[in-house]
């Protein structure tokens, strides 16, 4: 399973880019899981929900299925550290391409999603796993390839061609 991910400050259109590039991937006839890194805490579930109701009663693991999808959901509970990427990883099926949105500090190759306007300091100079920038302009100083934000079909070769997919 090739890993490949999208990195940038907050702001900067990593998630748009992700829902862009899906699709542009999978119609090459790639199968593509992600993994998305969140900051703060998150929640899928709702309460009121059985499954809400068994977490909320104590349950460190929750699994949820239909004909449709299935969800597993784990409660870090008393202190428990969150997962490093290469555990969450053991978690994930196999797949053509697992893309992995955020974890800037993790060494799997990135390209950063940059855009002056959020005015944060460009993050590839000083990360050599960042081999490419997508951005909406100009990146004075970019030690890597500049591709355009905009065009998720021209992202998707690159990282066809970077992954060895093709």
């Amino acid at each position: 399973m090739k890993i490949f991910g999208l990195t940038g400050w907050s702001g900067s259109g990593k998630t748009s880019l992700m829902v862009r590039l899906i699709p542009a991937l999978t119609a090459r006839g790639l199968r593509v899981s992600t993994v998305k890194h969140a900051h703060k805490g998150f929640d899928i579930d709702h309460p009121g929900k059985d499954s809400h109701n068994h977490r909320l009663a104590g349950a460190t693991e929750v699994l949820v299925s239909s004909p449709l999808r299935w969800a597993l959901m784990h409660e870090l509970r008393d202190g428990d550290p969150e997962l490093t990427l290469s555990h969450l990883l053991t978690k994930v099926a196999p797949v053509d391409l697992l893309l992995i949105e955020g974890f800037k500090r993790e060494p799997h190759e990135k390209i950063e999603v940059w855009r002056a306007e959020v005015d944060k300091p460009l993050i590839a100079p000083d990360d050599d796993s960042i081999v490419a920038v997508a951005s909406d302009g100009p990146v004075p100083g970019c030690p890597v390839p500049v591709l355009d934000l905009n065009d998720a079909e021209a992202i998707a070769a690159f990282v066809v061609g970077r992954c060895n997919l093709a």
